[in-house]
């Protein structure tokens, strides 16, 4: 095939390409993009599958009582005695010292080792909620394995940073949906009919953005009652996330409205009879989805911020729940800060979340604009 001929192809397939289409093509020419992308759904298949890939049960039932605050394990092949084809560890015993002031002192016994096994049975869980198991990734013949240490209580970090993961996009999840729905109902609204509801609207959007966030949640948490479940703080967590999120998604529904509802198809359903929401939700709404799901991609890492810094000031969601803003509660701890650094593993995941999220929202963001200067 001659390059000519290459030529007229790529030419047809670029003018004959759906807008999906060539957004993926310029996404994929961005490589911090494609790399944040990479990351990121490892992290959420990561999240999804914790049950499955965590050795242990996160909470307390799962923890190991006789390895409190103990460093990482890494399993090795090969030592003084040879080579394994197996990743195995050593043995270790634990016990206070005078000579360090009560401190754990471990002490491994080179000659015994513990094997690293596979598709193991342990703890009970539901996979996706619903389906019934007990296998799980990996595990040890005897014993317990912990890859990033244990906490003050004994419960495996490694398993708790898997589902931490899950439950902040949990709630980052609902609070975008929140958010999502209430700008597109209230900013088509405010666009398509204009006037003084567009007024009254606009004056209720300003005065929510207004509202300092931190003061917001203080007051809210000063009435959420002790009793509460975990479940009900995170519901209730994930719903005022959502219901102050919506104005900056909102006043952008609003604006492409106001320029749109004069366009001749808009014109051209109008006459034919189509009510306003009809014309809101088949034809306004789907002239800019490229954009809208690029702003809901970069309102993401927003709301994953926001329940991190609302659980880790402590007004979002408490133990048991694990969510990243109730693992990094513990690195401000003088003690964790001198003899537990492995207590921060959980603060790179996170950063490799939200820096994820923001390389892929941004991504997008170019891809979605054909006069960005990255497309040029």
């Amino acid at each position: 095939m001659s390059v000519t001929t290459q030529n007229q192809k790529a030419k047809e397939a670029y003018f004959t390409a759906s807008q999906g289409q060539l957004i993926w093509a310029r996404f994929k020419k961005q490589k911090a993009a494609m790399v944040g992308a990479v990351v990121l759904v490892v992290l959420i298949l990561s999240g999804i599958f914790a049950p499955f890939l965590s050795p242990y049960d996160p909470t307390v039932a799962g923890r190991d009582k006789g390895y409190l605050n103990g460093a990482p394990q890494i399993p090795k092949f090969c030592d003084n005695n040879g080579c394994s084809v197996r990743p195995f560890l050593y043995t270790v015993t634990r016990e206070r010292s005078l000579a360090t002031n009560f401190r754990w002192v471990e002490k491994v016994n080179t000659d015994e080792r513990r094997y690293v096994q596979f598709f193991v049975q342990g703890d009970k869980y539901k996979l996706f909620g619903f389906i019934p198991s007990s296998v799980h990734l990996f595990g040890m013949d005897n014993g317990y394995v912990h890859l990033f240490g244990t906490d003050s209580a004994g419960k495996d970090i490694f398993s708790r940073t898997l589902h931490a993961i899950l439950t902040s996009l949990q709630v980052g999840t609902m609070g975008v949906v929140i958010s999502f729905v209430l700008a597109l109902v209230i900013g088509g609204i405010s666009g398509y009919y204009g006037g003084w509801l567009d007024s009254v609207i606009q004056m209720v959007t300003d005065a929510i953005r207004t509202v300092p966030a931190i003061p917001l949640f203080m007051a809210i948490a000063a009435f959420i009652p002790p009793e509460w479940t975990a479940e009900t703080r995170f519901f209730f967590i994930s719903m005022i996330l959502g219901l102050i999120g919506w104005p900056t998604l909102a006043r952008r529904v609003r604006t492409h409205l106001l320029t749109e509802r004069n366009q001749e198809y808009v014109l051209a359903a109008q006459l034919c009879g189509a009510s306003p929401s009809h014309v809101i939700r088949r034809h306004l709404l789907p002239s800019f989805t490229s954009y809208i799901i690029v702003d809901l991609v970069i309102s993401f890492p927003y709301m994953v911020l926001s329940e991190t810094a609302l659980s880790f000031i402590g007004l979002g969601l408490k133990d048991p729940v694990n969510s990243l803003g109730v693992m990094l509660q513990n690195v401000t701890k003088a003690d964790v800060l001198l003899n537990y650094q492995w207590y921060f593993i959980p603060v790179i995941f996170f950063i490799a979340l939200v820096m994820a999220f923001v390389f892929v929202g941004d991504g997008l963001r170019d891809a979605a604009d054909p006069y960005s200067e990255a497309n040029k």
